[in-house]
């Protein structure tokens, strides 16, 4: 069933003809795999009109990951809220298209290799010729300079570069990348929030500018933490597992009916319901308990009276009883469990989009909420191409051109 409730928000939710906050935005999204696309979709679900300009041969997201029944499931999600136009741009054609296209657009985002863009005649100089206010976001793996802007890089690299991979895994185990693109979306975010910094200054300063983003950088910033501490003590942080080298208990613990749990005892006072919870009060008596590492310093004593209570009942129990006991915990999900989640549903958190290839689709709603313009996910990735004769349409292009074009692989 629909949750019409999550894609049409009603006049409560917001008020009466408030338009979506970026409505007016035009956004052109060159990008693939999936830092940019990413970055794109979330200007979409607030309103921005994404422009997803693919090579007539298919963005590579067509290709990526599972199929249900023959379509593309990555792709229905990350190009939500997009129009679909096709153009190469290897052609002298469909460079003076996009130049076009580029002419009325806010924001144009770019994952190509260095120099790509300037070998093509698109480089912002000619760009912002004929549009000053254009930002362009351009996005690669380790930025436009430096030694290593040339080398390609994806999210599983800045996962590696950025020391992410070194801290993730177990202590005696090798360092281990995350199963999904995790750098690719830590990037996507920050660069919504850079897009639209940019285009914040643009209001300021009446031009617009080029945003160089690096998916080593965007890890970084999220990382900064165990950096300066190396940097400043000389301690370098260590592989620990599900275990936190700041603080205790912190760790997955089973479940008498073979279900996992997640406990975080981040401050004192939650440590202290912890193990009280637990029945073991005495712990939290002794000198070192006072502190985050005096706890971490303990963990196994502390992992062993957590888990060995844990053991004993089933996760609906263990669950119960840490909440009455106003202890942090989680319990550790597969997708079934997050689509069956009544805090989920309560939330709206997943919504089902109507698709005219898979009837419909569920997929994790908006980001954020709003109160007054609250976004919404309207439509799932388009068909190849399914715009590209409204997109050129609103350059002044007709039939007869869209088709000689098209006799030329242009479009």
């Amino acid at each position: 069933m629909i949750n019409r409730s999550a894609l049409d928000p009603d006049e409560h939710a917001r008020p009466p003809g408030a338009p979506a906050p970026l409505t007016g935005l035009r956004v052109i999204d060159t990008a693939t795999l999936f830092a940019g696309p990413f970055a794109a979709t979330l200007l979409g679900d607030y309103g921005a009109d994404v422009v997803k300009i693919e090579h007539p041969d298919g963005d590579p997201a067509r290709r990526y990951g599972a199929q249900a029944d023959g379509i593309p499931v990555w792709w229905k999600v990350v190009a939500r809220n997009k129009r679909s136009a096709t153009l190469d741009l290897h052609t002298d054609e469909g460079q003076r298209l996009f130049r076009r296209l580029a002419a009325d657009a806010d924001l144009i985002v770019e994952n190509f290799r260095p120099g790509t863009l300037e070998r093509w005649g698109l480089d912002y100089a000619t760009l912002s010729a004929d549009n000053p206010r254009l930002v362009l976001l351009r996005m690669t793996g380790f930025g436009q300079t430096g030694p290593y802007a040339h080398r390609p890089g994806f999210g599983t690299i800045g996962e590696a570069m950025s020391g992410l991979a070194h801290l993730t895994g177990t202590p005696d185990g090798p360092p281990t990348l995350p199963s999904f693109p995790l750098a690719d979306a830590v990037a996507g975010l920050t660069a919504a929030f850079a897009a639209l910094t940019a285009l914040r200054a643009r209001e300021l300063t009446g031009r617009g500018q080029v945003v160089d983003l690096s998916i080593v950088e965007s890890m970084l910033g999220v990382l900064g933490g165990p950096l300066a501490t190396y940097d400043l003590t000389g301690i370098m942080p260590t592989r620990q597992g599900n275990r936190s080298p700041n603080n205790a208990p912190r760790n997955v613990y089973r479940t008498k009916d073979d279900h996992w749990v997640a406990v975080s005892a981040t401050t004192l006072s939650v440590a202290e319901r912890v193990v009280r919870l637990v029945g073991r009060p005495e712990l939290a008596e002794e000198p070192w308990f006072a502190t985050g590492a005096g706890r971490a310093r303990h963990t196994e004593e502390l992992d062993t009276a957590v888990g060995g209570w844990i053991a004993e009942r089933t996760r609906d129990e263990v669950v119960e009883r840490f909440e009455q006991a106003q202890a942090a915990i989680g319990p550790v999900y597969d997708f079934a469990d997050v689509l069956a989640d009544p805090q989920i549903a309560a939330r709206g958190s997943i919504v089902s989009v109507p698709d005219p290839e898979l009837d419909a689709i569920r997929m994790p709603g908006v980001t954020f909420r709003l109160s007054d313009t609250p976004g919404a996910v309207h439509s799932a990735g388009p068909r190849l191409g399914q715009h590209t004769a409204e997109v050129l349409g609103e350059l002044g292009l007709e039939a007869a051109d869209l088709s000689a074009l098209a006799a030329k692989g242009v479009i």
